[in-house]
């Protein structure tokens, strides 16, 4: 019954449209499956049984990547309701976790998901340099690698502002503070005023679009944390799919 079943779902024009070529019983129809997938394409044809086994990878990547999708899914919802005013967030984000339907469960979600991803990525990472997997051919896919973790704690450190609470405030505060004393860019850096670098033109001017955290940081957090950072990451994140297909899994040799 189930075999008939799946041959009959099979057969339909619309398996047939999705799916151009049938079980991959020989190299040829291995190759023509994952070249003809939208999503199997990202993965190489051929890989090393080692590199399938949990304990070599333990999934770190791809729950990376689903930790992002999580948070968007969650972000995008707590959008419908947040205003990224500093007369009203603190309530908006009170609001959504009282009176809200499932407002509590999204924003806590969204708040584990991005701890969750910090640790994910960090993790994903040093599985990746203490087995050696960023040795060639992997060098620029490692470097892709580093960029997107950088994103990743600048898109969690940016949305601890959102809840504009005296904890956000204080911890933005002293976020910014630290930028202020970077090289070069910064006012309180070294070579920084040597450079023509003012209280009202450094790297913490540009963040928070002013001397002291108020709206202008709260509007220039929320565009960051809900648009560049992650068109950003999701640029990243299809850049290193994509050295992944061509450079191949790692393995255990």
């Amino acid at each position: 019954m189930i075999d008939r079943l799946a041959k009959f779902v099979r057969d339909t024009q619309i398996w047939q449209s999705v799916f151009r070529h049938g079980y991959p019983d020989n190299d040829r129809n291995q190759s023509l499956i994952m070249f003809s997938s939208v999503l199997l394409h990202l993965h190489p044809v051929k890989i090393r049984r080692s590199a399938l086994r949990f304990r070599y990878t333990m999934c770190l990547g791809g729950l990376s990547a689903f930790m992002f999708l999580l948070l968007t899914f969650t972000g995008i919802f707590l959008m419908f309701y947040y205003v990224p005013d500093t007369r009203q967030a603190f309530q908006n984000i009170k609001d959504i976790t009282s009176n809200v339907f499932m407002g509590g469960l999204m924003r806590d979600l969204h708040k584990w998901s991005a701890e969750a991803m910090v640790f994910l990525v960090w993790m994903h990472m040093f599985r990746v340099f203490m087995t050696g997997s960023y040795k060639a051919p992997r060098e620029f896919n490692w470097g892709i690698g580093v960029i997107l973790l950088t994103l990743t704690l600048l898109l969690s450190w940016t949305g601890y502002l959102l809840p504009w609470d005296q904890l956000a405030l204080w911890a933005i505060t002293v976020g910014t503070k630290m930028a202020e004393a970077t090289p070069f860019f910064g006012y309180a850096g070294p070579w920084g005023q040597q450079l023509g670098m003012r209280v009202d033109n450094d790297i913490r001017f540009l963040l928070i679009g002013g001397t002291v955290v108020g709206q202008s940081a709260l509007l220039r957090f929320y565009v960051l944390h809900c648009v560049a950072l992650p068109v950003l990451i999701t640029l990243g994140m299809v850049v290193h799919f994509w050295r992944i297909r061509k450079d191949g899994f790692s393995g255990p040799l």
